[in-house]
Protein backbone atom coordinates (compact mmCIF):
# COMPACT_ATOMS: atom_id res chain seq x y z
CA UNK A 1 0.00 0.00 0.00
CA UNK A 2 2.77 2.07 0.68
CA UNK A 3 4.83 1.66 -2.02
CA UNK A 4 1.63 2.49 -4.44
CA UNK A 5 1.06 5.65 -2.59
CA UNK A 6 4.41 7.13 -3.26
CA UNK A 7 4.73 5.93 -6.52
CA UNK A 8 1.77 8.35 -8.21
CA UNK A 9 1.96 11.45 -6.75
CA UNK A 10 5.51 11.71 -5.89
CA UNK A 11 6.57 9.69 -8.99
CA UNK A 12 9.63 6.72 -8.62
CA UNK A 13 12.03 9.57 -9.88
CA UNK A 14 11.42 11.78 -6.92
CA UNK A 15 11.56 8.64 -4.45
CA UNK A 16 15.48 7.66 -5.89
CA UNK A 17 16.63 11.56 -6.00
CA UNK A 18 15.57 11.60 -2.31
CA UNK A 19 16.72 8.33 -1.04
CA UNK A 20 20.22 9.49 -2.43
CA UNK A 21 20.08 12.26 -0.18
CA UNK A 22 21.10 11.77 3.38
CA UNK A 23 19.29 13.30 6.43
CA UNK A 24 20.68 15.64 9.25
CA UNK A 25 18.23 16.62 11.68
CA UNK A 26 16.39 19.69 10.79
CA UNK A 27 18.48 20.08 7.46
CA UNK A 28 16.82 17.52 5.12
CA UNK A 29 18.73 18.82 2.36
CA UNK A 30 21.65 18.82 2.36
CA UNK A 31 23.89 21.19 0.09
CA UNK A 32 25.58 19.14 -2.45
CA UNK A 33 27.58 19.63 -5.55
CA UNK A 34 26.63 18.12 -8.37
CA UNK A 35 23.57 15.62 -8.92
CA UNK A 36 23.45 13.64 -12.14
CA UNK A 37 20.84 11.61 -13.57
CA UNK A 38 21.55 8.77 -15.63
CA UNK A 39 21.26 7.95 -18.82
CA UNK A 40 18.03 8.90 -20.20
CA UNK A 41 17.09 7.75 -23.42
CA UNK A 42 14.47 9.73 -25.63
CA UNK A 43 13.61 9.42 -29.42
CA UNK A 44 16.78 10.87 -30.41
CA UNK A 45 18.90 8.32 -28.00
CA UNK A 46 20.94 11.04 -26.72
CA UNK A 47 22.74 11.32 -23.04
CA UNK A 48 20.66 13.74 -20.73
CA UNK A 49 22.21 15.45 -17.75
CA UNK A 50 20.91 17.12 -14.85
CA UNK A 51 23.50 19.05 -12.46
CA UNK A 52 21.97 20.56 -9.62
CA UNK A 53 22.13 22.30 -6.68
CA UNK A 54 19.84 22.30 -3.81
CA UNK A 55 19.31 25.01 -0.76
CA UNK A 56 18.53 23.85 2.41
CA UNK A 57 14.56 23.98 3.21
CA UNK A 58 11.46 21.38 5.22
CA UNK A 59 10.66 18.26 3.74
CA UNK A 60 7.23 19.34 5.05
CA UNK A 61 7.34 23.03 4.23
CA UNK A 62 5.57 22.60 0.29
CA UNK A 63 5.61 26.01 -0.69
CA UNK A 64 9.30 25.54 -0.01
CA UNK A 65 9.51 22.46 -1.92
CA UNK A 66 7.39 23.76 -4.67
CA UNK A 67 8.92 26.50 -5.32
CA UNK A 68 12.64 24.95 -5.53
CA UNK A 69 11.86 22.17 -8.33
CA UNK A 70 13.82 24.44 -11.21
CA UNK A 71 16.57 24.95 -8.90
CA UNK A 72 17.24 21.90 -7.08
CA UNK A 73 16.66 19.45 -10.09
CA UNK A 74 16.87 21.30 -13.08
CA UNK A 75 13.95 19.84 -14.74
CA UNK A 76 10.16 20.34 -14.34
CA UNK A 77 8.62 17.55 -12.27
CA UNK A 78 6.08 14.93 -14.40
CA UNK A 79 2.48 15.17 -15.04
CA UNK A 80 1.37 13.08 -12.06
CA UNK A 81 2.84 15.51 -9.75
CA UNK A 82 1.02 18.21 -10.77
CA UNK A 83 -2.48 15.83 -11.16
CA UNK A 84 -1.40 15.21 -7.22
CA UNK A 85 -1.89 18.05 -4.04
CA UNK A 86 1.34 18.11 -4.13
CA UNK A 87 4.25 17.52 -2.13
CA UNK A 88 2.97 18.42 1.25
CA UNK A 89 -0.54 16.78 0.83
CA UNK A 90 1.32 13.43 0.03
CA UNK A 91 3.87 13.13 2.69
CA UNK A 92 0.94 13.90 5.24
CA UNK A 93 -0.68 10.72 3.60
CA UNK A 94 2.22 9.20 4.40
CA UNK A 95 3.44 10.12 7.67
CA UNK A 96 -0.50 9.44 8.41
CA UNK A 97 0.37 6.03 8.66
CA UNK A 98 3.62 6.65 9.78
CA UNK A 99 5.28 3.96 7.19
CA UNK A 100 8.03 5.28 5.37
CA UNK A 101 11.42 4.02 6.34
CA UNK A 102 13.23 5.83 3.47
CA UNK A 103 12.98 8.96 6.05
CA UNK A 104 13.44 7.21 9.22
CA UNK A 105 10.17 6.48 10.18
CA UNK A 106 8.70 3.24 10.32
CA UNK A 107 10.25 0.48 8.83
CA UNK A 108 8.40 -1.60 6.38
CA UNK A 109 9.95 -3.99 4.08
CA UNK A 110 10.87 -2.75 0.55
CA UNK A 111 10.53 -4.75 -2.57
CA UNK A 112 13.42 -6.31 -4.85
CA UNK A 113 13.22 -3.25 -6.66
CA UNK A 114 13.31 -0.65 -3.92
CA UNK A 115 16.09 -2.70 -2.18
CA UNK A 116 18.12 -2.10 -5.51
CA UNK A 117 17.32 1.97 -5.86
CA UNK A 118 18.16 2.08 -2.29
CA UNK A 119 21.92 0.58 -3.04
CA UNK A 120 22.41 2.05 -5.83
CA UNK A 121 21.83 5.47 -4.31
CA UNK A 122 23.56 4.41 -0.81
CA UNK A 123 26.75 3.59 -2.83
CA UNK A 124 27.16 6.85 -4.04
CA UNK A 125 26.13 5.31 -8.16
CA UNK A 126 23.54 7.31 -10.43
CA UNK A 127 20.06 6.37 -10.00
CA UNK A 128 18.21 6.61 -13.48
CA UNK A 129 14.93 9.26 -12.71
CA UNK A 130 12.07 9.77 -15.42
CA UNK A 131 11.47 12.81 -16.76
CA UNK A 132 9.08 14.93 -18.58
CA UNK A 133 10.93 14.66 -21.79
CA UNK A 134 11.21 11.12 -21.79
CA UNK A 135 7.46 10.83 -21.76
CA UNK A 136 7.17 13.06 -24.33
CA UNK A 137 9.08 11.29 -26.14
CA UNK A 138 7.20 7.99 -25.64
CA UNK A 139 4.06 9.71 -26.71
CA UNK A 140 5.40 10.93 -29.94
CA UNK A 141 6.94 7.43 -30.72
CA UNK A 142 3.68 5.74 -29.69
CA UNK A 143 1.64 8.65 -32.11
CA UNK A 144 4.22 8.06 -35.13
CA UNK A 145 3.51 4.05 -35.18
CA UNK A 146 -0.70 4.48 -34.94
CA UNK A 147 -0.01 6.35 -38.83
CA UNK A 148 1.42 3.10 -39.50
CA UNK A 149 -1.81 1.51 -41.60
CA UNK A 150 -2.19 -1.86 -42.38
CA UNK A 151 -3.69 -3.28 -46.01
CA UNK A 152 -4.52 -6.80 -46.84
CA UNK A 153 -2.57 -7.03 -49.97
CA UNK A 154 -2.88 -10.95 -50.96
CA UNK A 155 -4.84 -13.53 -49.93
CA UNK A 156 -4.27 -18.05 -50.07
CA UNK A 157 -7.16 -20.66 -49.33
CA UNK A 158 -7.37 -24.20 -49.22
CA UNK A 159 -10.92 -25.12 -48.35
CA UNK A 160 -13.98 -27.54 -49.07
CA UNK A 161 -15.13 -25.30 -51.74
CA UNK A 162 -11.81 -24.20 -53.72
CA UNK A 163 -8.59 -23.81 -53.43
CA UNK A 164 -8.78 -20.61 -55.59
CA UNK A 165 -9.54 -17.04 -53.93
CA UNK A 166 -12.18 -16.35 -56.56
CA UNK A 167 -13.52 -19.80 -57.21
CA UNK A 168 -13.90 -20.06 -53.05
CA UNK A 169 -15.36 -17.08 -52.68
CA UNK A 170 -17.73 -17.15 -56.36
CA UNK A 171 -18.63 -20.11 -54.67
CA UNK A 172 -19.45 -18.67 -51.13
CA UNK A 173 -22.09 -16.07 -53.84
CA UNK A 174 -23.54 -19.26 -55.18
CA UNK A 175 -24.28 -21.08 -51.67
CA UNK A 176 -22.04 -24.16 -52.52
CA UNK A 177 -21.91 -26.60 -49.70
CA UNK A 178 -18.79 -28.12 -49.56
CA UNK A 179 -20.20 -30.72 -46.55
CA UNK A 180 -20.19 -34.11 -47.43
CA UNK A 181 -19.55 -38.03 -46.47
CA UNK A 182 -15.97 -38.82 -44.68
CA UNK A 183 -13.97 -40.75 -47.49
CA UNK A 184 -10.57 -40.36 -45.52
CA UNK A 185 -11.28 -43.29 -43.29
CA UNK A 186 -14.08 -45.78 -41.88
CA UNK A 187 -16.19 -44.07 -39.47
CA UNK A 188 -19.60 -46.59 -40.16
CA UNK A 189 -19.53 -46.63 -36.37
CA UNK A 190 -19.35 -42.92 -35.84
CA UNK A 191 -23.27 -41.07 -35.05
CA UNK A 192 -21.40 -38.19 -36.88
CA UNK A 193 -20.00 -39.48 -40.78
CA UNK A 194 -19.82 -35.99 -42.38
CA UNK A 195 -17.39 -33.32 -42.38
CA UNK A 196 -16.33 -30.23 -44.71
CA UNK A 197 -13.87 -32.90 -45.92
CA UNK A 198 -10.97 -31.39 -48.98
CA UNK A 199 -11.34 -34.50 -51.92
CA UNK A 200 -8.93 -33.21 -53.77
CA UNK A 201 -5.95 -31.46 -52.95
CA UNK A 202 -2.43 -30.99 -54.99
CA UNK A 203 1.05 -29.58 -53.64
CA UNK A 204 2.22 -30.04 -56.82
CA UNK A 205 4.41 -26.41 -57.13
CA UNK A 206 4.38 -24.95 -53.69
CA UNK A 207 5.79 -27.70 -51.64
CA UNK A 208 9.06 -30.07 -52.06
CA UNK A 209 8.06 -33.61 -53.03
CA UNK A 210 10.01 -34.74 -50.11
CA UNK A 211 8.30 -32.54 -47.47
CA UNK A 212 5.20 -33.06 -49.65
CA UNK A 213 5.49 -36.73 -48.24
CA UNK A 214 6.19 -36.73 -44.56
CA UNK A 215 4.81 -33.22 -43.14
CA UNK A 216 0.57 -33.82 -41.68
CA UNK A 217 -1.74 -32.08 -44.10
CA UNK A 218 -2.08 -28.99 -42.01
CA UNK A 219 1.29 -27.97 -42.36
CA UNK A 220 0.45 -28.89 -46.20
CA UNK A 221 -2.17 -26.56 -46.23
CA UNK A 222 -0.44 -24.09 -44.32
CA UNK A 223 2.40 -24.15 -46.60
CA UNK A 224 0.37 -23.65 -49.93
CA UNK A 225 -2.08 -21.56 -49.01
CA UNK A 226 1.03 -19.25 -47.63
CA UNK A 227 2.62 -19.03 -51.01
CA UNK A 228 -0.17 -19.04 -52.88
CA UNK A 229 -1.00 -15.66 -51.00
CA UNK A 230 2.22 -14.32 -52.22
CA UNK A 231 0.98 -15.13 -55.55
CA UNK A 232 -1.71 -13.26 -55.20
CA UNK A 233 0.16 -10.21 -54.09
CA UNK A 234 2.50 -9.97 -56.76
CA UNK A 235 5.44 -11.19 -55.03
CA UNK A 236 7.36 -13.04 -57.45
CA UNK A 237 10.91 -15.01 -57.00
CA UNK A 238 12.42 -11.42 -58.23
CA UNK A 239 10.49 -9.02 -55.61
CA UNK A 240 11.01 -11.91 -52.99
CA UNK A 241 15.00 -11.56 -53.08
CA UNK A 242 14.97 -7.69 -53.01
CA UNK A 243 12.87 -7.40 -49.42
CA UNK A 244 14.11 -6.58 -46.15
CA UNK A 245 13.78 -9.99 -45.12
CA UNK A 246 14.57 -9.13 -41.78
CA UNK A 247 11.18 -7.22 -41.57
CA UNK A 248 8.94 -9.95 -43.26
CA UNK A 249 7.24 -12.13 -40.56
CA UNK A 250 4.96 -15.26 -40.29
CA UNK A 251 2.40 -15.64 -37.46
CA UNK A 252 -0.24 -18.71 -38.81
CA UNK A 253 -1.01 -20.83 -36.07
CA UNK A 254 -3.61 -24.25 -35.20
CA UNK A 255 -5.85 -24.99 -33.16
CA UNK A 256 -4.72 -28.49 -32.98
CA UNK A 257 -1.50 -29.19 -34.95
CA UNK A 258 -0.29 -32.19 -36.71
CA UNK A 259 -2.94 -34.59 -34.99
CA UNK A 260 -2.23 -37.07 -37.70
CA UNK A 261 1.62 -37.78 -37.53
CA UNK A 262 0.63 -37.29 -33.74
CA UNK A 263 -1.39 -40.07 -34.76
CA UNK A 264 0.45 -42.42 -36.36
CA UNK A 265 3.32 -42.17 -33.90
CA UNK A 266 1.43 -43.34 -31.08
CA UNK A 267 0.47 -46.85 -33.50
CA UNK A 268 4.21 -47.19 -34.13
CA UNK A 269 5.13 -46.90 -30.53
CA UNK A 270 2.92 -49.89 -29.97
CA UNK A 271 5.37 -52.06 -31.64
CA UNK A 272 8.78 -50.50 -30.72
CA UNK A 273 10.30 -46.94 -29.99
CA UNK A 274 12.52 -48.04 -32.38
CA UNK A 275 9.54 -47.30 -35.60
CA UNK A 276 8.81 -44.00 -34.71
CA UNK A 277 9.48 -41.59 -37.32
CA UNK A 278 12.31 -38.58 -36.57
CA UNK A 279 9.60 -36.27 -37.76
CA UNK A 280 6.88 -37.16 -35.61
CA UNK A 281 7.79 -34.74 -32.59
CA UNK A 282 8.54 -31.66 -34.32
CA UNK A 283 5.63 -31.69 -37.78
CA UNK A 284 3.12 -32.59 -34.73
CA UNK A 285 3.94 -29.47 -33.24
CA UNK A 286 1.61 -26.55 -34.09
CA UNK A 287 4.05 -24.12 -34.57
CA UNK A 288 6.23 -26.49 -37.48
CA UNK A 289 3.99 -24.98 -40.24
CA UNK A 290 4.53 -21.59 -40.12
CA UNK A 291 8.24 -22.31 -38.99
CA UNK A 292 8.95 -24.04 -41.83
CA UNK A 293 7.32 -21.42 -44.40
CA UNK A 294 9.57 -18.98 -42.90
CA UNK A 295 12.46 -20.94 -43.51
CA UNK A 296 11.34 -21.60 -47.34
CA UNK A 297 11.00 -17.90 -47.78
CA UNK A 298 13.86 -17.12 -45.73
CA UNK A 299 12.02 -14.30 -43.65
CA UNK A 300 13.36 -13.52 -40.66
CA UNK A 301 11.02 -11.32 -39.01
CA UNK A 302 8.60 -12.37 -36.39
CA UNK A 303 8.18 -16.40 -36.95
CA UNK A 304 5.76 -18.17 -34.81
CA UNK A 305 1.58 -19.19 -34.39
CA UNK A 306 -0.66 -18.79 -31.61
CA UNK A 307 -3.35 -21.48 -30.75
CA UNK A 308 -6.28 -20.42 -28.96
CA UNK A 309 -8.62 -23.06 -30.70
CA UNK A 310 -11.10 -21.90 -33.20
CA UNK A 311 -10.30 -18.63 -32.31
CA UNK A 312 -6.64 -18.90 -33.60
CA UNK A 313 -6.70 -17.04 -36.87
CA UNK A 314 -8.10 -13.96 -35.57
CA UNK A 315 -5.43 -13.99 -32.69
CA UNK A 316 -2.86 -14.11 -35.08
CA UNK A 317 -4.39 -11.94 -37.72
CA UNK A 318 -4.50 -8.79 -34.83
CA UNK A 319 -1.14 -9.60 -33.74
CA UNK A 320 0.61 -9.78 -37.02
CA UNK A 321 -1.05 -6.34 -37.59
CA UNK A 322 0.61 -5.00 -34.21
CA UNK A 323 3.83 -6.36 -35.19
CA UNK A 324 3.95 -3.96 -38.70
CA UNK A 325 2.09 -0.78 -36.67
CA UNK A 326 4.79 -0.90 -34.36
CA UNK A 327 6.99 -0.87 -36.75
CA UNK A 328 8.49 -4.29 -36.68
CA UNK A 329 7.90 -5.26 -39.49
CA UNK A 330 6.62 -4.02 -43.20
CA UNK A 331 4.99 -7.28 -44.30
CA UNK A 332 3.05 -10.11 -42.41
CA UNK A 333 1.63 -13.43 -43.55
CA UNK A 334 -0.95 -14.80 -41.07
CA UNK A 335 -3.52 -17.14 -41.04
CA UNK A 336 -4.42 -20.50 -39.10
CA UNK A 337 -4.91 -23.67 -40.74
CA UNK A 338 -6.14 -27.11 -39.35
CA UNK A 339 -6.93 -30.87 -40.40
CA UNK A 340 -8.80 -33.01 -37.91
CA UNK A 341 -10.62 -35.06 -40.05
CA UNK A 342 -9.36 -38.56 -38.15
CA UNK A 343 -10.75 -41.25 -35.71
CA UNK A 344 -9.82 -39.22 -33.21
CA UNK A 345 -10.18 -35.54 -34.33
CA UNK A 346 -14.03 -37.11 -35.24
CA UNK A 347 -14.22 -39.15 -31.74
CA UNK A 348 -13.16 -36.41 -29.60
CA UNK A 349 -15.51 -33.99 -31.13
CA UNK A 350 -18.23 -36.39 -30.84
CA UNK A 351 -17.23 -37.03 -27.29
CA UNK A 352 -17.97 -33.46 -26.50
CA UNK A 353 -21.64 -34.11 -28.35
CA UNK A 354 -20.57 -30.84 -30.56
CA UNK A 355 -21.14 -32.23 -33.76
CA UNK A 356 -23.65 -32.58 -36.45
CA UNK A 357 -25.56 -35.96 -36.51
CA UNK A 358 -27.37 -35.11 -40.10
CA UNK A 359 -25.74 -37.78 -42.15
CA UNK A 360 -28.73 -38.77 -44.67
CA UNK A 361 -28.23 -35.21 -46.00
CA UNK A 362 -24.96 -33.35 -45.65
CA UNK A 363 -24.69 -30.19 -47.53
CA UNK A 364 -27.96 -29.38 -45.29
CA UNK A 365 -26.22 -30.05 -41.89
CA UNK A 366 -24.44 -27.00 -41.41
CA UNK A 367 -27.66 -24.22 -40.53
CA UNK A 368 -26.48 -21.37 -38.35
CA UNK A 369 -29.07 -19.31 -36.51
CA UNK A 370 -31.92 -22.21 -37.81
CA UNK A 371 -34.29 -23.67 -35.49
CA UNK A 372 -33.46 -27.44 -36.87
CA UNK A 373 -29.68 -26.92 -36.10
CA UNK A 374 -28.11 -29.21 -33.79
CA UNK A 375 -24.29 -28.78 -33.78
CA UNK A 376 -21.37 -27.76 -36.21
CA UNK A 377 -19.86 -29.82 -39.04
CA UNK A 378 -16.14 -30.52 -38.91
CA UNK A 379 -14.03 -28.98 -41.46
CA UNK A 380 -10.24 -28.71 -42.45
CA UNK A 381 -8.19 -26.57 -44.70
CA UNK A 382 -6.37 -22.76 -44.64
CA UNK A 383 -6.31 -19.59 -44.81
CA UNK A 384 -3.65 -16.83 -45.10
CA UNK A 385 -3.46 -13.22 -45.53
CA UNK A 386 -0.79 -11.04 -46.68
CA UNK A 387 -0.48 -8.11 -44.35
CA UNK A 388 1.68 -5.35 -45.10
CA UNK A 389 2.62 -1.76 -44.05
CA UNK A 390 0.52 0.84 -46.51
CA UNK A 391 3.33 2.96 -47.73
CA UNK A 392 5.39 -0.18 -48.08
CA UNK A 393 2.05 -1.44 -50.98
CA UNK A 394 1.72 1.41 -52.60
CA UNK A 395 5.79 2.02 -53.14
CA UNK A 396 5.49 -1.76 -54.99
CA UNK A 397 1.83 -0.68 -56.77
CA UNK A 398 0.60 -3.72 -54.94
CA UNK A 399 -3.35 -4.30 -55.21
CA UNK A 400 -4.97 -3.63 -52.23
CA UNK A 401 -8.10 -5.26 -51.51
CA UNK A 402 -9.04 -3.74 -47.96
CA UNK A 403 -7.43 -1.56 -45.00
CA UNK A 404 -7.21 -3.72 -41.40
CA UNK A 405 -8.80 -0.95 -38.49
CA UNK A 406 -8.12 -3.01 -35.34
CA UNK A 407 -9.57 -5.83 -33.15
CA UNK A 408 -9.50 -6.74 -29.78
CA UNK A 409 -9.14 -10.21 -28.00
CA UNK A 410 -11.37 -11.11 -24.74
CA UNK A 411 -11.87 -13.81 -22.36
CA UNK A 412 -15.78 -15.50 -21.19
CA UNK A 413 -13.55 -16.65 -18.14
CA UNK A 414 -17.25 -18.88 -17.53
CA UNK A 415 -16.76 -22.34 -18.78
CA UNK A 416 -14.24 -24.90 -20.89
CA UNK A 417 -16.70 -25.52 -23.59
CA UNK A 418 -20.24 -23.25 -22.95
CA UNK A 419 -20.26 -20.02 -23.90
CA UNK A 420 -21.17 -17.19 -21.45
CA UNK A 421 -24.50 -17.68 -21.55
CA UNK A 422 -25.33 -13.89 -21.53
CA UNK A 423 -22.58 -13.48 -23.98
CA UNK A 424 -21.10 -10.89 -21.91
CA UNK A 425 -17.20 -11.62 -23.59
CA UNK A 426 -18.13 -10.98 -26.53
CA UNK A 427 -20.02 -7.65 -26.20
CA UNK A 428 -16.48 -6.83 -24.51
CA UNK A 429 -14.83 -8.02 -27.33
CA UNK A 430 -16.81 -6.11 -29.96
CA UNK A 431 -16.69 -2.84 -28.21
CA UNK A 432 -12.73 -3.15 -27.38
CA UNK A 433 -12.41 -3.90 -31.15
CA UNK A 434 -14.29 -0.42 -31.75
CA UNK A 435 -12.83 1.34 -29.62
CA UNK A 436 -9.20 0.35 -30.43
CA UNK A 437 -9.60 0.87 -33.95
CA UNK A 438 -11.82 4.24 -33.67
CA UNK A 439 -14.77 2.99 -35.65
CA UNK A 440 -18.33 4.43 -35.02
CA UNK A 441 -20.87 1.77 -34.28
CA UNK A 442 -22.88 2.87 -36.65
CA UNK A 443 -20.73 2.65 -39.41
CA UNK A 444 -20.13 -1.59 -38.93
CA UNK A 445 -22.90 -2.64 -41.83
CA UNK A 446 -21.13 -6.12 -42.30
CA UNK A 447 -20.32 -8.73 -39.58
CA UNK A 448 -19.56 -12.23 -40.84
CA UNK A 449 -20.60 -14.17 -37.84
CA UNK A 450 -18.81 -16.95 -35.89
CA UNK A 451 -22.14 -18.97 -35.89
CA UNK A 452 -20.64 -22.53 -36.41
CA UNK A 453 -24.83 -23.99 -36.21
CA UNK A 454 -24.40 -24.30 -32.53
CA UNK A 455 -27.75 -24.29 -30.37
CA UNK A 456 -26.26 -21.92 -27.42
CA UNK A 457 -23.40 -20.19 -29.54
CA UNK A 458 -25.85 -18.76 -32.58
CA UNK A 459 -28.04 -17.17 -30.36
CA UNK A 460 -25.64 -15.88 -27.92
CA UNK A 461 -23.52 -14.14 -30.73
CA UNK A 462 -26.55 -13.08 -32.45
CA UNK A 463 -27.91 -10.86 -29.09
CA UNK A 464 -24.39 -9.54 -28.28
CA UNK A 465 -24.65 -8.33 -32.12
CA UNK A 466 -27.54 -6.55 -31.52
CA UNK A 467 -26.87 -5.35 -28.06
CA UNK A 468 -23.74 -3.61 -30.44
CA UNK A 469 -25.22 -2.69 -33.30
CA UNK A 470 -29.32 -3.46 -32.98
CA UNK A 471 -29.73 0.53 -34.16
CA UNK A 472 -28.05 0.07 -37.65
CA UNK A 473 -30.81 -0.37 -40.28
CA UNK A 474 -28.18 -1.15 -43.09
CA UNK A 475 -26.66 -3.84 -41.01
CA UNK A 476 -25.96 -7.66 -42.42
CA UNK A 477 -25.30 -10.94 -40.64
CA UNK A 478 -24.26 -13.97 -42.42
CA UNK A 479 -22.07 -16.88 -41.39
CA UNK A 480 -19.22 -18.20 -44.00
CA UNK A 481 -19.90 -21.78 -41.73
CA UNK A 482 -23.00 -23.08 -43.21
CA UNK A 483 -21.02 -23.86 -46.85
CA UNK A 484 -17.76 -24.84 -45.34
CA UNK A 485 -18.59 -25.95 -42.01
CA UNK A 486 -15.93 -25.39 -38.96
CA UNK A 487 -12.41 -25.35 -40.08
CA UNK A 488 -11.53 -25.16 -36.41
CA UNK A 489 -8.08 -23.03 -36.22
CA UNK A 490 -8.06 -22.02 -39.71
CA UNK A 491 -11.90 -20.63 -39.55
CA UNK A 492 -11.00 -17.24 -38.77
CA UNK A 493 -8.20 -16.88 -41.55
CA UNK A 494 -10.60 -18.27 -44.37
CA UNK A 495 -14.05 -15.99 -42.86
CA UNK A 496 -11.69 -12.94 -43.41
CA UNK A 497 -11.05 -13.77 -46.98
CA UNK A 498 -14.70 -13.91 -47.43
CA UNK A 499 -14.59 -10.76 -45.46
CA UNK A 500 -12.33 -8.89 -47.66
CA UNK A 501 -13.29 -10.33 -50.73
CA UNK A 502 -16.81 -8.88 -49.79
CA UNK A 503 -15.43 -6.04 -49.59
CA UNK A 504 -13.80 -5.85 -52.81
CA UNK A 505 -16.44 -7.59 -55.14
CA UNK A 506 -19.25 -5.55 -53.08
CA UNK A 507 -21.23 -8.89 -52.66
CA UNK A 508 -21.78 -10.66 -49.28
CA UNK A 509 -22.85 -14.56 -49.61
CA UNK A 510 -26.06 -16.63 -48.35
CA UNK A 511 -26.76 -17.98 -45.36
CA UNK A 512 -28.13 -21.66 -46.71
CA UNK A 513 -30.25 -23.58 -44.59
CA UNK A 514 -31.88 -20.56 -42.34
CA UNK A 515 -35.23 -22.47 -43.70
CA UNK A 516 -36.34 -22.00 -40.53
CA UNK A 517 -35.20 -18.78 -38.22
CA UNK A 518 -35.07 -19.22 -34.26
CA UNK A 519 -36.75 -17.71 -32.25
CA UNK A 520 -36.49 -13.89 -31.76
CA UNK A 521 -34.32 -13.33 -35.29
CA UNK A 522 -34.47 -11.20 -37.39
CA UNK A 523 -34.58 -11.34 -41.00
CA UNK A 524 -34.05 -8.26 -42.02
CA UNK A 525 -30.60 -8.37 -40.60
CA UNK A 526 -29.76 -11.87 -41.91
CA UNK A 527 -28.66 -12.65 -45.46
CA UNK A 528 -31.19 -14.77 -46.76
CA UNK A 529 -30.82 -17.36 -49.07
CA UNK A 530 -29.59 -15.83 -51.86
CA UNK A 531 -26.63 -13.31 -52.42
CA UNK A 532 -26.76 -9.65 -51.63
CA UNK A 533 -25.43 -6.16 -52.99
CA UNK A 534 -23.80 -4.40 -50.38
CA UNK A 535 -21.83 -1.26 -50.01
CA UNK A 536 -19.28 -2.37 -47.01
CA UNK A 537 -18.49 0.91 -45.23
CA UNK A 538 -16.62 -1.41 -42.15
CA UNK A 539 -16.73 -5.28 -41.88
CA UNK A 540 -16.32 -6.84 -38.78
CA UNK A 541 -15.18 -10.73 -38.52
CA UNK A 542 -15.61 -12.67 -35.31
CA UNK A 543 -14.09 -16.01 -33.98
CA UNK A 544 -14.86 -17.75 -30.51
CA UNK A 545 -13.36 -20.85 -29.52
CA UNK A 546 -12.99 -23.19 -26.47
CA UNK A 547 -11.79 -21.77 -23.52
CA UNK A 548 -13.91 -18.59 -23.90
CA UNK A 549 -11.55 -17.32 -26.41
CA UNK A 550 -13.55 -14.32 -28.14
CA UNK A 551 -11.91 -12.41 -31.16
CA UNK A 552 -13.15 -9.89 -33.34
CA UNK A 553 -11.55 -8.05 -35.89
CA UNK A 554 -12.13 -5.24 -38.21
CA UNK A 555 -11.66 -4.09 -41.98
CA UNK A 556 -12.80 -1.56 -44.36
CA UNK A 557 -12.71 -0.38 -47.92
CA UNK A 558 -9.04 1.14 -48.71
CA UNK A 559 -9.39 5.23 -49.22
CA UNK A 560 -6.13 6.78 -50.16
CA UNK A 561 -6.69 9.72 -47.90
Amino acid sequence: MVASSVASPLCTWLVAACMSVSSEKDQFWKPASNFQSSKLMGRSGRRRKAITKCNSGSLMNGSVMNSSWHTCFGFEPCEEYYKSEGLSASFSSLLAENAFSVFGFKQVPLNRRQRRMSSAAHSGKPVAVAVQPAMEATAKKKSLMRNRRVVVTGVGVVSPIGHDPDMFYNNLLEGISGISQIEAFDCSEFPSRIAGEIKEFSTNGWVAPKLSKRADKFMLYMLTAGKKALADGGITEDLLQELDKARCGVLIGSALGGMKVFYDGIEALQVSYKKLNPFCVPFATSNMGAAMLAIDLGWMGPSYSISTACATSNFCILSAANHIIRGETDMMLCGGSDSAIIPIGLGGFTACGALSQRNSDPTRASRPWDMDRDGFVIGEGSGVLLLEELEHAKKRKAKIYAEFLGGSFTSDAYHMIEPHPEGSGVVLCIEKALAQSGVKREDVNYINAHAASTPAGDLNEYQAILHCFGKNPELKINSTKSMTGHLLGAAGAVEAIATVKAIHTGWIHPNINLENPDNGLDMNVLVGSKKERLDIKVALSNSFGFGGHNSSILFAPYKNV
